[in-house]
């Protein structure tokens, strides 16, 4: 994750660096794919043309809500972010002050010492596995190793890893069998990409990074730009082939070893250097999970995939409209940091149900994150934003799951920016409404108007005017949730709804609007009787 809303690099921006050969490109990758000491073959090959054979699975797609998790020895000194272990390096940042003061001298006491208080001890999978089955998520992915090179699982290249320090438990492998013990889907994040910088402030002060004891912790520390399409330089080092083929064998190991449908990325694979690594990768994870008999998805971000070959995630925000293909938005239910800190930021209920209604709408499922302590426990803030989620979704989820995009996917007066980091103008008002639907036999649809700027006694939905055509004939409007009737009529501006006065109404509504397709029902009738006569005739 990105440690502060900065401007994020532009897919567009192409260097020197990054203008290869393409033959050379397929030629390394297909070289790559042979270092994988796992079975690999299948109908995928390591190149963009092979992995556009690719299609999005169904439950992925109808899915729309997911669980993250940010879980590591970041959430023992629980200040500034995730980012904590790179920043405490840093002369004269927050981190850095705050752990010469709490902890001492960096070079006696550093980031490696906070992994013995990572202890997981009141940690109960079972019991987290229960909580995101009642908010309504449908996939849980844990954060296997972030950028501070801690790994999660029972990692074979590494002794910095949960099942032998700090926990010393495997936790991706316990959550990944309580999650799928209660029905849900699992997947893991891999951000070791950026471990070949993250260190990198530590050489440059008096710390236990150079300490040759912890190389394989903290190493390799290299000089690079947060921008990965930025050109290499003396500043700007692009990761070299041994550390390339690590980082691929470790995500192949976590493939096999937890069988995850779901395997994200963070933003530095962006770097082109990972390309021919990332073309072995996918093509290996697709064969294995059809050889498994599974349907698995790749997130990544930015450019780092081609169209078609991986779902697009978007880090807090969303996009401007409709993408067709489906899409993934993350966030967190913190404004400024996905790990565990103790003055966290936490976003209204409001808010985050307002950004999800707003991903839906426009294709995409939410993967929202939460930050547990380093004993295992969920705080009880970010408990009751599950639970509030998974109440609205109780009562208004069939809005949300397998829902596909309206015509439209809103109105209203708030403008939200389709960009990367934009989530605190999800702040919606009255006339603000997101648009879902689904298509019910034969010629009948049912669209979903969620109030996510809240309700006044009367709604009137603009996009129901008739002027605009977007909509069939009305049949029914009803309030989910409400047993009795509901008021309408269709004036020449809009659909008029009157909210019943004995509704208890929750924060973002949601009207179900059937609608009779009956210019496409009439279009049929007539196939049919043509049809009818031309056997008639003969």
């Amino acid at each position: 994750m990105w440690s502060s809303e900065e401007a994020l690099p532009c897919p567009k921006r192409v260097s020197h660096f990054y203008l290869r050969s393409r033959a050379g490109l397929v030629e390394k990758a297909r070289r790559v794919f042979e270092l994988i000491p796992y079975p690999r073959s299948g109908p995928f090959e390591p190149s963009w043309e092979s992995l556009r054979k690719y299609r999005v699975p169904k439950w992925y797609a109808d899915a729309k809500l997911g669980i993250f998790i940010h879980w590591g020895a970041y959430s023992v000194p629980a200040f500034g972010s995730e980012w904590y272990p790179r920043n405490m390096y840093v002369k004269g940042s927050p981190e850095y002050e705050f752990h010469l003061k709490n902890y001492g001298p960096h070079r006696e006491y550093g980031y490696k010492d906070f992994i013995p208080m990572f202890t997981a001890e009141e940690w109960d999978p079972d019991s987290w596995a229960r909580l995101f089955e009642k908010t309504g998520a449908r996939y849980v992915v844990l954060v296997a190793e972030h950028h501070d090179g801690f790994a999660l699982w029972d990692c074979s290249r590494t002794r910095w890893c949960a099942t032998r320090m700090g926990p010393k438990r495997d936790l991706v492998g316990e959550l990944a069998e309580a999650v799928r013990d209660r029905g849900l889907v699992f997947g893991v994040s891999y951000h070791r990409a950026e471990h070949w910088f993250f260190f990198e402030p530590g050489t440059r002060i008096d710390s236990d990074v150079g300490d040759e004891r912890y190389l394989d912790l903290y190493g390799p520390a290299m000089p690079a730009s947060l921008n990965p399409r930025d050109p290499p330089g003396p500043t700007n080092i692009p990761p070299d082939d041994d550390f390339l083929t690590d980082w691929l064998l470790r995500a192949a190991e976590l493939v096999e070893k937890y069988r995850p449908q779901v395997f994200y990325f963070d933003w530095w694979i962006e770097n082109p250097a990972f390309e021919p690594y990332l073309l072995a990768f996918a093509a290996y994870y697709y064969n294995r999970m059809e050889r498994w008999g599974l349907d698995g998805v790749i997130n990544y971000k930015h450019g780092a995939f081609r169209e078609g070959t991986a779902v697009l995630d978007v880090e807090r925000g969303t996009l401007d409209d409709i993408r067709r293909e489906p899409w993934q938005a993350d966030t967190s239910v913190c404004y400024r940091s996905w790990g565990y800190i103790r003055d966290h930021e936490y976003k209204p209920l409001e808010a985050i149900i307002g950004h999800f209604a707003d991903i839906v709408s426009k294709g995409g499922n939410l993967l929202l994150n939460i930050g547990p302590k380093p004993n295992g426990e969920i705080p009880e803030d970010q408990r009751r934003i599950l639970e509030g989620l998974g109440s609205w979704l109780a009562v208004n989820g069939e809005a949300i799951y397998a829902s596909k995009p309206w015509k439209a996917y809103g109105e209203g007066p708030t403008r939200i920016s389709g960009r990367e980091f934009g989530e605190r103008e999800f702040k919606f008002t009255r006339g603000d409404v997101r648009y879902t639907v689904r298509h019910t036999y034969p010629y009948s649809e049912v669209v979903y108007a969620i109030l996510v700027g809240g309700a006044e006694k009367t709604v009137k939905l603009k996009s129901f005017s008739p002027e605009l055509r977007l909509a069939g004939d009305l049949v029914n409007v009803e309030l989910l949730g409400y047993k009795g009737r509901v008021r309408w009529s269709l004036e020449p501006d809009g659909l008029a709804v009157e909210l019943p006065e004995d509704a208890h109404l929750s924060y973002a509504p949601v009207l179900r609007i059937t609608v009779w397709r009956l210019e496409e029902a009439r279009k049929l009738l007539d196939r049919i009787l043509a049809a009818r006569e031309g056997r008639a005739q003969r």
